[in-house]
């Protein structure tokens, strides 16, 4: 039997608060690349265990830190002076038995592939270095990893994590702000925007300000006369994309540290079309949420997914997991208005059997807790008693991290 206990809070949703904050960080984001980096190595890594082994071994790849380089710039395209690092750790295994497990090179691969296919201006080889922190893991935990006999393992942490639904209008707003400036069609219309995009939405009832920082690529870029030609152009396309669909009256901001007359100190220039170039560093764990958003309002759990094995960490399980019942919860069940998830996990546990299982529920007018309470049980079981498919799906990468 599982600990799962449902009540309902007397608060009214985020969505009628006065003040609403939103923060996305975009594909070129220095943290939003570690996250991504990480999560891809874990990928590739659980990929090589289970073809050689047949099951997923130790391994948590999600100590990862960028630190950023030296460019410079120039009108018309500048050039990198040094190159990025990306510093990739933790823990692997990297021995079993006598046979040895290309830990090393599995990770730059993945690194690379993944640069490769998301920044259009950075060379994998020529632009990043990377520098491979993995050691084995400790004896106990390694040992996890011996105990299953084809059962779902134990939880190697003691952790917790908190997830909900619906998202806001506010948050689909900023997310999907950040996606249109990062879509293969404003790319093409717009070749001169880069990657790095941030995405700060800040809600005052029904107004919705939206500022966003997006870096202009050098090589695209003769003047200063067009790089505020280009970002008023920009601006203007952006307020048309997001003022058709909006319930709120929306603000745009572009850029703000901008000022004209300033030379190349009042641009947002790139090289490569990322702050990590020169500007910025990042850190497995400083990015989005794994529903892509960074949302103060909410409840968030301190645990970092990405990078986490897929079947005994449950710091990435329950962290996805959490939102996935909600969902769930939300879609199947009526008379809720917004759900909240909490799972808290006691290490040597089986991962399907939490310490306790809590939904807090904000119901519709004239719902009673008591006509529903029984349908948000079942939704809860069935998914944690479903936990052995939903790792082999975090293992291939079918939920997004970042």
């Amino acid at each position: 039997m599982r600990k799962i206990l449902v009540e309902s809070l007397k608060e009214c949703p985020v969505s009628e608060h006065q003040v609403e904050i939103v923060e996305r960080k975009g594909v070129g984001h220095p943290d939003y690349i570690c996250d991504a980096v990480m999560e891809d190595i874990s990928i590739a890594l659980c990929k090589e265990y289970l073809s050689r082994y047949g099951m997923i071994l130790h391994h948590n790849i999600d100590k990862g830190l960028l630190v950023a380089g030296q460019v410079e710039h120039r009108l018309g395209g500048g050039k990198v002076k040094e190159p990025i690092k990306i510093i990739i750790g933790d823990r692997a295994t990297i021995n079993v038995g006598a046979d040895k497990i290309p830990v090393d090179d599995i990770a730059i691969k993945a690194s690379k592939n993944w640069i490769r296919k998301n920044l259009r201006f950075v060379d994998p080889a020529k632009h990043v270095r990377y520098q491979v922190e993995l050691k084995p893991g400790s004896q106990e935990l390694g040992d996890i990893f011996r105990r299953s006999n084809g059962q779902l393992l134990p939880a190697n942490d003691t952790s917790a994590a908190v997830g909900y639904a619906p998202l806001t209008e506010t948050e689909k707003i900023v997310l999907k702000t950040e996606r249109f400036l990062n879509s293969p069609s404003f790319k093409k219309r717009y070749p001169e925007s880069g990657e790095d995009v941030k995405v700060m939405g800040f809600r005052e009832k029904d107004s919705l300000h939206l500022t966003m920082a997006m870096p202009l690529l050098e090589r695209y870029i003769d003047s200063e006369a067009t790089y505020f030609s280009k970002k008023r152009e920009m601006l203007a396309f952006i307020e048309d994309f997001l003022n058709h669909s909006s319930p709120f009256k929306i603000s745009i901001y572009l850029n703000t540290l901008d000022k004209e007359g300033r030379g190349l100190g009042g641009m947002y220039l790139t090289v490569l079309g990322t702050s990590a170039e020169d500007a910025d560093s990042g850190e497995v764990g400083r990015g989005n949420r794994i529903n892509g958003v960074i949302a103060l309002n909410r409840p968030m759990g301190t645990e970092a997914a990405a990078g986490k094995n897929p079947v005994s960490h449950v710091g990435k399980i329950y962290n996805i997991m959490t939102h996935k019942i909600a969902n769930e919860i939300y879609q199947q069940v009526s008379g809720i208005r917004e759900v909240y998830v909490w799972l808290c996990s006691q290490i040597g546990s089986p991962i399907d059997q939490p310490k306790i299982c809590s939904a807090q529920l904000i119901l519709e007018t004239g719902v009673l807790l008591d006509s529903i309470e029984n349908q948000v049980r079942t939704v809860i079981d069935a998914e944690l008693a479903n936990i052995g498919q939903f790792t082999k799906e975090l293992a291939e990468g079918k939920y997004p991290v970042c």
